[in-house]
């Protein structure tokens, strides 16, 4: 388990990797633009956002574990993300193609987060999120030949190892503080929020994820195998020290 000071530093770190050839120029065909623009520009405009409630939500939980080096790595965290969203928006502008201000998944994503105050729901649906982004940047990058798309796409995957790392162990210190009565709903509530998610997500871009190679089939057995490289890791770590005592 790494500290918050750890996640500064490592932020702080990735911030001056430059693993993008911006001299590169897109190379997109007709088609392959038809399938990949419109989840482009949603993933871009999701990518964008200023993280204030996020931000909010991290400071309250902060305060109450005495942990302000954490709102720190979240505020990092957050313009890791925005990173994405210029990188992927610059793309498009290169392509000659508009950066969207409004998207359906993205305005009902927006909206739980605005209501959120919770650190365990925030941190919940951000690996869900970064999940099925892992899936999806892997997917666009093999959708097309092009150099700088790739780039961009490894990059962001790159990132996003980290991210749902960071979450993830986020997740198991709120876990482990529950008293054991509510870690049986929890258990359940997590897996279906996440496979919930995780179907939504799909259904928005299957024509993405299927261009880059996925069946419905796969893109599930995939996000099973993250379920249990996070969620169920986290659950399963409790139920087990518990069944020792």
């Amino acid at each position: 388990m790494h500290t918050s000071n750890y996640w500064i530093g490592h932020f702080k770190t990735n911030a001056r990797e430059k693993r993008i050839d911006w001299n590169l120029f897109p190379s997109l065909s007709a088609e392959e633009v038809k399938i990949i623009l419109p989840s482009l520009q949603a993933w871009q405009l999701g990518e964008t956002s200023e993280g204030k409630h996020l931000i909010a939500a991290s400071t309250k939980y902060a305060n109450k574990i005495g942990d302000p080096d954490y709102v720190e790595a979240v505020k990092l965290f957050i313009k890791e993300e925005q990173k994405h969203g210029n990188n992927l928006g610059r793309y498009l502008d290169g392509i000659g193609k508009t950066r969207i201000r409004k998207d359906w998944g993205d305005t009902l994503f927006r909206k739980v987060r605005y209501y959120n105050t919770n650190m365990e729901i925030w941190t919940l649906a951000v690996i869900v999120v970064e999940s099925t982004a892992q899936i999806f940047y892997q997917a666009l990058k093999d959708a097309t030949d092009c150099e700088l798309l790739q780039a961009i796409c490894t990059d962001i995957l790159i990132d996003e190892a980290y991210h749902i790392t960071f979450q993830t162990e986020r997740l198991a210190t709120i876990y482990e503080s529950k008293p054991e009565y509510s870690k049986a709903w929890r258990n359940l509530a997590f897996k279906s929020f996440f496979f919930l998610t995780s179907c939504m997500v799909w259904a928005a871009h299957r024509t993405l994820f299927k261009a880059g190679g996925n069946t419905f089939n796969s893109f599930t057995r995939k996000m099973i195998f993250k379920y249990r490289k996070t969620i169920k890791t986290i659950t399963e770590k409790q139920q087990k020290e518990v069944s020792w005592e």
